[in-house]
């Protein structure tokens, strides 16, 4: 198995480390180097979340509905979505392609679990900007509702804080609901998103 490159560079530094250098402060005693690979290895490999992650690769339609306003009626578009695995089933690729705000649209998102933080990362990058938005979070117990937070920063200032809840409802069919908060005020519902696997 090949490692990534920050996970070598933490092994070497380890390694070289001198006594006193590695010494804990409390006392404690280190792991051996042997032992701190195995358990790099380890954590290197892909678990239950991915396994879940890769039983939603495949081509999906989707149904958006977009909310400028909260008591507006949303803007309603369809569009659709390439799902793939990466790196030996450890992150969930997604190619999107529709529509928003009556302008054509895509986005490319990375969604992953980090077996080290116990938590979900998604990425995403999209036409409508050229910021990298991110989110994590934590999911259910059975690992088919995933709840992620995170913000951007807005034009002239400030943030908007978002919470999105992602629904894994059974093999063809996934809901990604995103709400926002501006400047700490109210939160409101921005976005709702259904999938649909193409059959």
């Amino acid at each position: 198995m090949r490692f990534p490159l920050i996970t070598l560079t933490c092994l070497c530094l380890f390694v070289t480390m001198s006594p006193a250098q590695a010494a804990d402060t409390n006392g404690e005693k280190h792991m051996d180097p042997q032992a701190m690979m195995e358990m790099y290895k380890k954590l290197a490999m892909p678990g239950e979340p991915h396994k879940l992650f890769a039983s939603l690769a495949g081509s999906w339609t989707t149904k958006t509905k977009s909310w400028m306003e909260p008591d507006k009626p949303p803007m309603e578009s369809t569009g659709s979505a390439e799902m793939k695995m990466l790196l030996d089933g450890r992150f969930l690729k997604q190619k999107f392609t529709g529509e928003m705000m009556g302008q054509p649209y895509s986005g490319i998102g990375i969604d992953a679990y980090d077996n080290v933080r116990k938590k979900y990362v998604t990425v995403w990058i999209d036409t409508m900007g050229t910021g990298i938005f991110m989110m994590e979070g934590t999911a259910s117990a059975d690992g088919k509702t995933i709840t992620l937070e995170g913000q951007h920063a807005e034009p002239g200032g400030g943030h908007m804080s978002h919470r999105a809840v992602w629904k894994i409802v059974d093999s063809n069919t996934q809901t990604f609901d995103m709400w926002g908060t501006h400047h700490g005020g109210q939160e409101m519902k921005m976005m709702e998103i259904t999938y649909t696997r193409k059959q």
